[in-house]
């Protein structure tokens, strides 16, 4: 009780252990038989078409009721342990990545992987992938997976992550498949050749360690796996590239020519090193996109097209519309930022031209799934996250104690130019902090603390 009271009456600091996310068990393990949402619809920033936004499959985007009434806490269910069924046809220790293996189990339990999908679970199950694939090749000279074998210890995969707590669903809600372990259409899959074409000193250099702050917007290691991966496919890079249909085929090269880059450094790089560099490399690709699907506001701008004050009818259409979209997932702050830039631009483009956000107290946190249905709202850090579960205090992870900053109004309709990593850009600072509170009992005291410092921070400016 001390936990929420806290939570209460400091808003937007929200307590870090989200056993508070108070859905019912029930509820959630049906959550893929009840009725599914539409395509969501991934809201993307100008790009080179190359670093695609991680899709999630929309059939188990989850959905539930918004009851009236706060739901009792949600206590963490695991499956009975069992030991997994393997085809025997995948020869790999999987002993030899259980650390790995025991972090993606954990980031896509089963309880909370459609939830955390985009930024936490999905790029933790794909850069297991890249992991595995790496370690497998190291005693042979490919840098990939036949087919049929592929087809097998992918099986395998999902099995053992299953039997350690895992959602058996994660190649469906992540759009994974054993493909992905084969190279694909990449003409190079070897590792002699791979090593005489690509500048490998370059490549290791610039993603063994990478800079979680640095990379997304003054990028390194995309780059240099980029350029290794224009290497390898130069054999195709010439061939059909003046018809739409040669450009979407060198693209695909492309891409599956970056698997083969990622297989190499996982040979080179220690398992948690390169666990690290992948991760953060999808936080800059996540981070870059709204995972939110965006019904169109016909019904809020209908009731806010000509308001120039606070409007009861305006702000009551605006936060139905918006309590929609907090039953999705869990998103970002940056997320955060470009989801509500994006709703803003779909209102001005319907002829609302006032600040709405800010007449009705909209914030940032309100676009991201809520704690206790509406009382708080959680909003997940840009950098890499992870699930963790203790006996104490169940599910936690990190949430972003500057939630409560107003949501961004767009100057005009277009996202066009929007980014988050231009220098004038005038939001406020997010924050970097990677402290984990261990519970909510005891933690009052630290959250004055927090406050007060951000306060202070604050008036600072």
């Amino acid at each position: 009780m001390g936990c929420v009271k806290a939570a209460k009456l400091f808003k937007g600091s929200l307590c870090i252990n989200i056993f508070l996310l108070t859905i019912l068990k029930s509820s959630f393990l049906n959550v893929i038989a009840e009725e599914l949402p539409p395509a969501s619809q991934l809201v993307s920033l100008p790009s080179s078409g190359i670093f695609e936004p991680i899709e999630i499959s929309p059939s188990v985007l989850p959905h539930y009721p918004f009851l009236g009434k706060t739901l009792p806490p949600m206590y963490p269910f695991f499956p009975k342990t069992y030991k997994p069924v393997l085809t025997g046809r995948c020869p790999f220790n999987f002993s030899s990545i259980s650390s790995i293996m025991e972090k993606t189990a954990s980031d896509c339990s089963a309880l909370l992987a459609p939830l955390v999908a985009n930024v936490i679970c999905c790029p933790q199950f794909g850069s297991s992938l890249h992991i595995f694939q790496g370690h497998y090749s190291k005693n042979s000279d490919s840098l990939v997976l036949q087919n049929t074998t592929a087809d097998d210890c992918f099986s395998d995969i999902v099995e053992v992550l299953a039997s350690r707590g895992a959602n058996s669903s994660v190649p469906a809600i992540c759009s994974f498949k054993s493909s992905n372990l084969t190279g694909g259409s990449c003409p190079v899959k070897d590792i002699n050749t791979f090593e005489k074409t690509v500048n490998t000193s370059k490549l290791l250099d610039a993603c063994s360690v990478i800079d979680p702050l640095k990379e997304c917007c003054r990028s390194v290691c995309q780059p240099a796996i980029m350029e290794a991966a224009f290497q390898i496919s130069s054999s195709q890079s010439t061939a059909n590239l003046n018809t739409d249909t040669g450009l979407s085929t060198h693209i695909d090269v492309l891409n599956d020519c970056k698997s083969v880059v990622y297989s190499w450094l996982s040979r080179k790089l220690p398992s948690d090193a390169a666990d690290s560099s992948f991760r953060i490399l999808s936080a800059c690709k996540v981070n870059k996109v709204c995972p939110l699907d965006f019904k169109q506001p016909i019904e809020v701008i209908k009731a806010c097209k000509n308001v120039a004050a606070p409007s009861p009818s305006c702000c009551s259409s605006l936060n139905t519309y918006i309590a929609g979209v907090q039953r999705q997932m869990l998103i970002t702050n940056r997320q955060a930022i470009i989801c509500a830039s994006f709703l803003g631009s779909m209102l001005r483009k319907g002829g609302v031209l006032t600040d709405i956000y800010e007449l009705c107290d909209v914030d940032l946190k309100d676009f991201s799934l809520q704690v206790a249905y509406g009382e708080e709202g959680c909003l997940l850090r840009s950098l890499p996250a992870d699930v963790v579960y203790d006996n104490s205090s169940g599910f936690s992870f990190t949430c972003d104690l500057s939630d409560n900053i107003a949501a961004p109004w767009p100057s005009s309709s277009s996202m066009a130019s929007f980014s988050l990593c231009a220098p004038e850009m005038s939001l406020p600072a997010l924050p970097t902090s990677e402290t984990v509170y261990p519970g909510c009992d005891g933690l009052l005291l630290n959250l004055l603390i927090i406050v007060f410092a951000l306060f202070i921070v604050h008036l600072n400016g």
